[in-house]
C-alpha cells in the first residue's frame, strides 16, 4: 500500500484498517512461528503499512490512536456477541 492511498482514505475508515492490518501481522507472526509463512518479507511490509497509517493519522491530528483502537475492537466484539 502506497501513502498516497493511505492518505485517500477516510479517518474512519483508517482506523478499521489499522485494525485489519494488525490482525494481519499477528496471523503472519503466526505462521512464521510454525515455519508455515511462505515468505518473510510479508512481516516487513505488514509492519510498513502499519506504520504509514499511522503517519496519516498523526498527520491528520488524531491523539490517542490506542484508545480509539481499543474502543473499536470493543464495539466490534459487541456486535458479534449480541
Amino acid at each position: 500500500m502506497k501513502i498516497a492511498e493511505v492518505r485517500d482514505i477516510r479517518t474512519p475508515d483508517l482506523h478499521s484498517e489499522l485494525d485489519r492490518l494488525r490482525r494481519h501481522l499477528f496471523d503472519l507472526r503466526a505462521q512464521a512461528v510454525t515455519e508455515k509463512l511462505e515468505n518473510p518479507q510479508q512481516l516487513k511490509r505488514a509492519k510498513k503499512d502499519i506504520a504509514r497509517v499511522l503517519t496519516v493519522l498523526g498527520e491528520r491530528g488524531e491523539e490517542n490512536i490506542e484508545d480509539k483502537q481499543h474502543h473499536l475492537e470493543a464495539v466490534s466484539l459487541k456486535k458479534r456477541s449480541g
